[in-house]
């Protein structure tokens, strides 16, 4: 689930938290609201969030892994496609 941009507008998430977690942290919001920003409180919804914040930037790095791997692989590619001698030439 996703939050709307009328959701995050309305819970005034600030900018740099709208990510796709934004639909577990305007529940922790208004419960640290309700609780006083008490830090035993609203322990489930924390850890929900965090959770998934984790999930994120593990995604991106697996993303930039592979992309990483992609460019190793074409400038080997582009290493070994440039010979001095032509393969005919040992013949």
């Amino acid at each position: 689930m996703i939050a709307t941009q009328e959701e995050m507008v309305e819970a005034r998430v600030p900018l740099p938290y709208r990510d796709q977690c934004a639909h577990l942290l305007i529940p922790l919001n208004k419960c640290r609201q309700a609780e006083f920003y008490l830090p035993w409180k609203c322990e489930t919804e924390r850890h929900a969030y965090e959770k998934c914040e984790y999930e994120l930037v593990m995604e991106r790095m697996l993303q930039m892994q592979k992309i990483r791997e992609e460019e190793a692989k074409l400038k080997q590619a582009q290493k070994q496609g440039i010979t001095l001698i032509p393969k005919t030439a040992n013949v």
